[in-house]
């Protein structure tokens, strides 16, 4: 007679095709994204054929000093697939429209104070370049009616700049991203708040990721990515605490429009046509920013530490803020108790 006592037969449920899709938070974070991508790069291309077909924005739009006329076009269409991608998202996911960063109260008054704190910061930066001798102003370009003409002809662009990374990045990127890696949280020590964990870790890979993304702009360098990479870390503070995009809109805007129009210094290596002024750097790229404007220089992290010091006086954690807005969704009545989303929920 054998001795072998033959194992017990598994009798634990077989895990359901739709847990793969469906977490407790309704659609998986990693299915989410990877959708709202193909529906981005499908539309973005569709678009951008049809504007150049049609000639509003030429080849390479953003290159060899655009005009006005095409860098609206160009961003406000962008801007625009970008809020249509994340209605379609919401709309299959259940969730409000406004969770997004777009909504809330006080949006023209907090689009009002970023960017007036744009313009103070980087004048701010403008300002310390000049008197380290570090930047030069050659001449004036504008003069006359011309001077008011293009500084307001070029508003409606910059606002559409940034409306549309602002939204691409710190939208329904950041807010799926954080969903889905909030349940990191119960491996770190304590009980640290998921939502916290969550929106950090998501905020430091967009943020270095926006980063990343200039460096495909002429002229940038390693300091001015890092420093891109931390004004965005600046724009998702913001975000946390107010649980708006309507300052970061208003400083971001209001940053490349000084640095583009009113001072003509390099921003992130591009120049526009038709600016205020004709500058150029002097000395050490680390120190002047060289090619890449006062964004690759160090003392570029002076404003925006400032920027960070004011969010934290100004903008106290509260109701509003994205915590607030932004709860865990808790699990169906159905769902273990016990069970904890995964990575991907």
């Amino acid at each position: 007679m054998s001795d072998i006592v033959p194992e017990a037969p598994d009798m634990s449920p077989e895990p359901s095709p739709s847990r793969i899709f469906i977490g407790p938070h309704g659609l998986r974070a990693g299915w989410s994204l990877l959708i709202a991508l193909a529906l981005f790069l499908t539309f973005i291309f569709g678009l951008t054929s049809i504007l150049r077909a049609t000639h509003l924005v030429p080849s390479h739009a953003m290159e060899h000093t655009p005009g006005p006329f095409p860098v609206f076009i160009s961003e406000a269409a962008a801007f625009l697939v970008v809020v249509l991608v994340t209605w379609i998202m919401s709309t299959i996911e259940r969730r409000p429209l406004s969770v997004y960063g777009l909504g809330g109260d006080r949006k023209i008054l907090r689009l009002l104070v970023g960017t007036i704190l744009g313009l103070i910061a980087i004048s701010l930066l403008v300002l310390i370049l000049l008197k380290s001798g570090l930047l030069v102003i050659d001449r004036r370009l504008l003069f006359g009616s011309a001077v008011l003409h293009y500084l307001l002809l070029w508003v409606p662009g910059f606002l559409a700049i940034g409306l549309f990374e602002e939204y691409l990045f710190r939208g329904y990127l950041q807010y799926t991203l954080a969903r889905g890696l909030s349940s990191l949280a119960r491996y770190l020590p304590g009980t640290p708040d998921a939502r916290a964990v969550g929106f950090w870790i998501a905020a430091f890979i967009v943020s270095f990721g926006f980063g990343a993304v200039h460096g495909s702009n002429p002229g940038e360098s390693p300091a001015g990515l890092v420093c891109a990479g931390v004004a965005s870390l600046i724009f998702c503070f913001s975000l946390w605490r107010t649980g708006s995009l309507w300052w970061a809109v208003g400083m971001h805007a209001a940053w490349d429009y000084g640095q583009s129009v009113l001072f003509g210094v390099a921003d992130s290596g591009a120049i526009f046509d038709h600016r205020l002024l004709q500058t150029h750097p002097v000395g050490s790229p680390l120190l002047s920013g060289g090619a890449t404007g006062p964004e690759g220089s160090i003392f570029c992290l002076i404003p925006l530490i400032l920027l960070a010091v004011i969010i934290h006086l100004t903008q106290p954690r509260n109701a509003n803020s994205y915590a607030a807005m932004m709860p865990l969704l808790p699990p169906p009545p159905h769902a273990d108790s016990e069970t904890l989303p995964s990575a991907t929920s």
